[in-house]
């Protein structure tokens, strides 16, 4: 994901993080990453290299070209003295990419690539299709998916400034309304039929610039589609306070009867025609069917009757937040109410850094209907004690308690000594939701302490690797495959419905296939019970090669079973398939042979293998033949039925192996 823009053209009007001079020697390079504490400053956003004044807000620091360039030693010098106090600048040099990136690796993290919207577009869709885009520099990082703190530039940026020990982490506080009327949100018994729980909480005074608000809105969506699980656990509403009043009531009520103007439109739509509306919307389609056939829909109101949100799918245009917003209502509907205590504590604590009042977030009473009251956010911070003894013999080092807590402390888990040295009390934040267990506080001593750092040591107890027995037959299975003149496919272990039934004259009931519950596309609807549909889409892909095509696979199939306690189970599958202007049946059937030459299987009825005439609906009537070995059947072989040939796009006849290898283990 995309966590922030930092660099760089040459002479543009676009935000740069890389400054490009006249004199190649005078190359500057900065990353947006951490101002020190002194200048107040947690995010940078360069907009054109300075030479002359330079304006220092509380988020950004904006600089103004002059007229004219200074040398390069002059920029450096100046730029040197400007910067002085960051937490991480690197050198002023063509390695400021690999210094980021090691210092991403130092702090837990992968910087996956340095690329820019042009050349995503390029790559995607060609160069033709990349003109006229952005080629500003941005910086992908993969961030560990429970680390939802770092999903916002915010966070990443206060996250490095306290690992580079620049700041303390800061401490957020719930405070009560200046007035005392605090706001309420009242839950009727209607909602326990669609979505049962709501939390919510008030930033007040908040100061928003263009950066913060695109920030604000991409969080929201990064928690929708981690932590919320799109929308189905949890459904984010954000709403300009200073344009509703409370008390504010939350319920469910038939579509017919809720009517309001859905945000960014111009006229009001009851609840069954929003539905109609954002059924073709590249967005919002994807969450209509969370509610589309309940027969009540979540909706919240103000005190006068104005709807704020008909969650889990739109806002309403009236309380929409704007860069001009000052106070900001947050709710959070959901199925699952501690994702929802950790979604608002994730937004407010990311945010409040933009208040007046710094890492402070304003309560929010939520009552229930049976007259349960609760208030949010909850911001709760926990206490958990591990020995150092344990965070040392786990990770493989000698530290002191002392340098143990500093480790952690670094970590944004604030921690000291207690007692005679014998344990280290943590201080979990609200931030870090992550924190489960004693061996999550020790993966974070490992980070803070560097995996490179830990000195690689012999087990102690020895063993002696070996290959699986299934794995090594496979392996031998495949070269002399080859060797007869078989070329091997990989195919996806996922296929559609169809694949596996339909196009091979079978019922889908009858195929024993694991279904995928909730499938990206109609292409993987099922685990394969077969690996002839793989080969011969492969085979419809390469039609146009010289013929004959003769292809194998060996993997895994999935089918239900329910003695194992997944309720599935691998079987390991050889098939073979040839294809050309004859059958070819005499090849597969010689394939066959060799394979049970190899196993040490002889041709006959006691402990061999024999064929004999079968039927099956994919293959040609007469043409078809079971396999037995050890006394069981292992799989079939024949010519395939015309009219599978032409479901899978193909034109001339095939014939086709398949059979399970583990019997002969």
């Amino acid at each position: 994901m995309v966590l922030g823009v930092i660099a760089a053209s040459r002479e543009t009007d676009k935000t740069l993080g890389r400054f490009h001079w006249g004199n190649p020697r005078g190359a500057v390079c900065a990353v947006w990453s951490c101002l020190c504490a002194d200048l107040g400053v947690t995010a940078i956003t360069l907009h054109r290299i300075p030479i002359g004044k330079c304006v220092c807000t509380d988020v950004r620091l904006e600089f103004f070209r002059s007229a004219q360039h200074l040398p390069g030693k002059a920029c450096l010098a100046w730029l040197d003295e400007l910067f002085r106090s960051c937490v991480y600048i690197p050198a002023i040099c063509n390695t400021a990419d690999e210094e980021f990136d090691e210092l991403c690796f130092e702090f837990g993290l992968e910087l996956d690539e340095v690329t820019s919207e042009k050349d995503i577009i390029s790559k995607e869709q060609g160069d033709g299709k990349a003109e006229g885009a952005s080629d500003i520099i941005l910086y992908k990082i993969d961030v560990p998916a429970n680390r939802y703190d770092l999903l916002c530039l915010e966070g990443l940026v206060r996250g490095l400034q306290v690992f580079k020990e620049r700041i303390k982490a800061p401490r957020y506080k719930r405070i009560m309304p200046a007035n005392g009327e605090i706001q309420r949100l009242l839950i009727t018994e209607e909602t326990d039929q669609v979505r049962p729980h709501a939390v919510a909480a008030v930033l007040r005074n908040i100061t928003f610039s263009k950066a913060r608000y695109d920030s604000f809105i991409d969080l929201q969506e990064k928690l929708h589609q981690n932590i919320c699980r799109k929308r189905t656990l949890v459904a984010i509403g954000t709403h300009d306070l200073d344009t509703i009043s409370g008390p504010f009531t939350y319920t469910a009520r038939p579509p017919s009867e809720i009517k309001f103007k859905p945000l960014n439109q111009d006229k009001e739509y009851t609840a069954s025609e929003i539905m109609e509306l954002y059924r073709t919307d590249s967005q919002l389609k994807h969450y209509l069917h969370i509610i589309e056939n309940k027969p009540l829909y979540p909706v919240i109101y103000d005190s006068n009757g104005v709807v704020l949100s008909m969650p889990p799918i739109i806002n309403g245009d009236h309380t929409k937040i704007s860069l001009n917003t000052r106070n900001v209502f947050i709710e959070c509907t959901a199925t699952d109410i501690t994702k929802a205590k950790i979604v608002l504590d994730t937004l407010v604590t990311m945010f409040s850094e933009y208040c007046e009042k710094q890492f402070t977030v304003e309560a929010a009473e939520v009552t229930y209907f049976n007259g349960k009251t609760c208030i949010y956010p909850e911001l709760a911070y926990r206490r958990e004690k591990v020995k150092p003894d344990l965070i040392n013999k786990k990770i493989g080092i000698s530290e002191t308690p002392s340098s143990l807590a500093k480790l952690l402390t670094r970590m944004c888990l604030k921690s000291h000594v207690t007692g005679n040295g014998n344990n280290i009390e943590i201080e979990i934040p609200p931030t870090r939701p992550d924190i489960i267990h004693a061996c999550d506080i020790i993966e974070d001593a490992a980070v803070a302490y560097g995996y490179n750092n830990i000195q690689m040591t012999i087990p102690k107890t020895y063993t002696i690797a070996n290959q699986f027995p299934l794995n090594k037959l496979t392996e031998l299975l495949r070269q002399d495959l080859a060797a007869a003149g078989f070329t091997e496919a990989l195919t996806f272990a996922l296929c559609s419905q169809e694949d596996i039934a339909d196009k091979l004259g079978v019922d889908i009931s009858a195929t024993k296939a694991v279904h995928i519950a909730n499938p990206k596309t109609a292409e993987f609807q099922v685990a394969r019970t077969s690996l002839l549909p793989g080969l011969l889409k492969t085979i419809a892909a390469n039609r146009k090669m010289p013929l004959p095509l003769k292809l194998f696979e060996i993997s895994d199939i999935v089918i239900k079973d329910s003695s194992k306690d997944v309720g599935a189970r691998n079987q390991r599958h050889l098939c073979a398939i040839y294809y050309n202007k004859n059958p070819g049946f005499e090849v597969i059937h010689g394939l066959l042979d060799r394979v049970m030459q190899l196993l040490a299987v002889p041709p006959n009825k006691g402990c061999g293998y024999l064929i004999k005439a079968a039927k099956d609906s994919a293959f040609f009537p007469g043409r078809c033949a079971e396999i037995f070995a050890k006394g069981q059947s292992i799989g079939k072989l024949g010519v395939l039925h015309p009219d599978v040939i032409t479901k899978f796009e193909l034109t001339m006849p095939c014939s086709a192996l398949e059979i399970n290898i583990e019997p002969f283990l």
